[in-house]
């Protein structure tokens, strides 16, 4: 299946692993790459160095091109850049920040750069910064998202009639025929986070996973707008923000209460209670926790599928 996005990473199915902080370390990357779709790992948790050991981990593992995703705001992140030019990787994804600030550089080393926006505004802004290809992530989407609250199925169309690079979708996409409907409304390929956190070779704890699974529709919510919006599962964490917005709180008091390490200490060390477990709202449509190669094979079969289908209309 060749298109824009596959012949730019050299993979066989337009299908992106999402760069998860806590669940997309280089066992996943790795094995999302050898079954054809475009493996990253999420360099947003991990330490320079720790970083380094993924990419040399995942070059032994695939001989597939793989990338890495960046959080812009991540402090390290000039060291970051200088391990994944040392360490000769070639798909970089940036994300919450400035695109101009990195951009020029990595492409001058040879890297194929690709932006998450969550708006118009900024996917024309990344578009001018000189990336290869943007990422429009919609309301749905887990973890941090943006605040213009825009859904995938309204963002795609107004985003791809602004821009002429390649498009991908992210934001409650799990199935095939959903990867069919953001293609008919024009985008390239998509991005996948959700289905892959219930993985097997997610680096996330087996009892987030499983809480994944058992997701059901309203189990997720978009909160801490005042900080960073991120999406997460209703826990007591979660209730105690909702307690806590009752008073009317500063920044400063949500940050209090917020603290540190509140991901890690969820979906890579399990607890279920104090942890942030961020997860997207296609969670209701996620029933089981399976290789990620299947995965990518049955969204391909599905696809097919439900293309046939509109085909008989």
């Amino acid at each position: 299946m060749q298109n824009r996005i596959t012949n730019l990473f050299q993979i066989n199915y337009p299908i992106i692993q999402a760069g998860m902080i806590w669940a997309s370390g280089w066992r996943l990357a790795s094995a999302v790459a050898n079954a054809g779709g475009l493996g990253i790992i999420g360099a947003g948790s991990m330490y320079p160095e720790v970083l380094r050991e993924h990419i040399q981990k995942c070059k032994h593992a695939t001989d597939k091109p793989f990338g890495v995703n960046i959080p812009m705001l991540y402090p390290d992140i000039d060291k970051l850049m200088k391990i994944i030019v040392d360490e000769g990787v070639r798909i970089v994804f940036t994300s919450a920040g400035n695109p101009k600030t990195y951009t020029a550089f990595l492409k001058e080393n040879g890297i194929t750069v690709v932006h998450v926006v969550s708006s118009v505004k900024f996917a024309l802004k990344a578009q001018e910064a000189g990336v290869d290809a943007v990422v429009a992530e919609g309301f749905e989407a887990g973890g941090h998202n943006g605040r213009e609250e825009t859904t995938t199925f309204t963002l795609i169309p107004m985003v791809k009639e602004q821009i002429k690079i390649p498009l991908i979708a992210a934001g409650g996409i799990a199935t095939g025929s959903g990867m069919l409907a953001a293609m008919v409304l024009g985008a390239d390929a998509v991005q996948v986070g959700s289905r892959f956190v219930a993985s097997e070779e997610a680096s996330s704890h087996i009892k987030f996973k499983e809480l994944v699974v058992a997701a059901k529709e309203g189990d997720t919510k978009l909160t801490l707008k005042e900080l960073a919006p991120v999406r997460m599962l209703k826990n007591k964490f979660f209730q105690d923000v909702e307690s806590l917005y009752q008073k009317g709180p500063s920044v400063n008091e949500l940050k209090a209460l917020l603290g540190r390490a509140r991901a890690k200490r969820g979906m890579f060390e399990g607890d279920l209670d104090e942890g942030e477990l961020e997860i997207g709202q296609i969670s209701g449509l996620i029933h089981d926790i399976k290789p990620a190669a299947q995965i990518i094979e049955d969204m391909m079969i599905e696809f097919f599928a439900a293309k046939e289908r509109i085909a008989e209309f």
